[in-house]
């Protein structure tokens, strides 16, 4: 899933720098990639706490309405407990040359900021999916051009609707679990590509 996901960015970033004549990204191509393709925006708590997004993304309200203010980053920092507890960078460069292109560390963290939060979401979702019983409830966005009349009810695919009962027992996650959260996660063509991709992975596989 994070792997399908990234390749997305990763396209789109890289067609943003190719209208600029350059092949190596810049977080400037990650923004742009994510806002001409809504369906890319993923992981967004990161965006708050990323200085590439610092600005887009407007102030963060609590949910008493109070504003809430970004941590302030000492020069002098205790290293954290936590810290490499998800790291991606080396999958994230070696996508990077599948792709024949490259990043500057600022990207390449922005990336792995994006990568590491929607892992976590979509594990929340996967436990909520356990804690319910299945998916009790579906998202759906329809892109459609200026003065066109929206769907009232668009109908949640066959394919989707089979996830919404969970067929697992116990209380520990398991992949049909986790392809249930990704509809909650992702929607369109790269929610598709997704949980395709998760289809063709062998059962002892370790990464998707």
């Amino acid at each position: 899933m994070t792997r399908t996901v990234l390749t997305g960015i990763i396209d789109g970033a890289l067609r943003a720098a190719q209208e600029d004549a350059r092949r190596k990204l810049l977080p400037k191509d990650l923004v742009r990639a994510i806002e001409r393709d809504v369906e890319l925006e993923v992981g967004g708590d990161w965006y708050h706490h990323s200085p590439t997004f610092k600005g887009l993304t407007g102030d963060l309200y609590d949910v008493d309405g109070v504003l809430v203010h970004a941590p302030r980053r000492s020069r002098a920092r205790k290293q954290s407990a936590v810290v490499g507890a998800h790291r991606f960078e080396a999958g994230i460069r070696r996508l990077l040359r599948d792709r024949g292109t490259a990043a500057v560390p600022a990207m390449v963290r922005d990336l792995d900021g994006l990568a590491s939060v929607f892992l976590t979401d979509l594990a929340r979702d996967a436990a909520m999916v356990v804690r319910e019983g299945g998916v009790k409830r579906f998202g759906t966005v329809a892109l459609m051009a200026p003065g066109e009349q929206a769907d009232p009810c668009p109908p949640v695919p066959e394919s989707l609707l089979a996830l919404s009962t969970r067929k697992g027992t116990g209380r520990t996650i398991d992949g049909d679990d986790v392809l249930a959260a990704t509809t909650m996660q992702l929607f369109g063509d790269v929610r598709r590509r997704a949980m395709a991709a998760a289809h063709d992975m062998p059962e002892t596989g370790s990464d998707g």
